[in-house]
């Protein structure tokens, strides 16, 4: 159930991203969690890189510097008019991410940032094989999302956001393997790396 907090943030776009800011110092400002998930991969000019759920466009202000060829895809048409405001250099398609308008293996990286978290069970599985399709062999799936915490202190903050943020579907997430189910779609997923005692996971997995 969605309460009038997350309604608000997703409407206001000084409130989504003075959450964002806050959320983001457990790991070192915002400007660090935006790249927490691109870490280690080799994309140049040439690669051909998917911001799946892209919202405002925050992580595709820094995908475009380090590449020509960057789609941002969401299904809400106000975040997509933010991200073409914001970053004008990538081109923008409509559409829900379990089922992309894209020819298979197309993309050398998929990025996600807290996205997830917001999918039904049924839905998450689609999205998971939908960006086994479109990435090219080799490529890279890489995201961050919620994660149980694993230090308890980290507990009692990452509740309070979960019941004033977001709906059921964090929670699940909460006791969900996504690295595993990563794994049953055919990807080479690494080992998780986890930040803010344990709170988020960067998962990188390979076709």
């Amino acid at each position: 159930m969605a309460t009038i907090l997350r309604d608000w943030s997703y409407r206001y776009q000084w409130l989504y991203d003075g959450i964002s800011r806050l959320a983001a110092l457990s790991v070192g400002g915002e400007g660090r969690f935006r790249q927490l998930a691109l870490q280690g991969l080799t994309i140049n000019s040439d690669s051909r890189v998917l911001d799946l759920c892209c919202g405002s466009g925050q992580t595709t202000e820094f995908l475009v510097k380090i590449s020509q060829n960057v789609t941002g895809l969401d299904a809400s048409p106000k975040s997509l008019q933010r991200a073409r405001q914001n970053v004008p250099l990538a081109s923008y398609v409509e559409a829900f991410a379990e089922e992309m308008p894209f020819a298979d293996s197309l993309f050398d990286v998929v990025h996600t940032s807290v996205a997830l978290h917001e999918m039904q069970p049924q839905q998450l599985r689609k999205i998971i094989n939908e960006v086994y399709r479109v990435l090219k062999p080799g490529g890279v799936f890489t995201l961050v999302d919620f994660h149980a915490p694993t230090n308890p202190i980290f507990w009692p903050g990452v509740s309070v956001f979960l019941l004033l943020f977001e709906t059921e579907t964090a929670w699940k997430l909460l006791k969900t393997d996504l690295a595993g189910l990563l794994a049953e779609s055919g990807f080479e997923v690494v080992e998780p790396t986890l930040y803010a005692g344990g709170s988020l996971q960067v998962i990188q997995a390979k076709k």
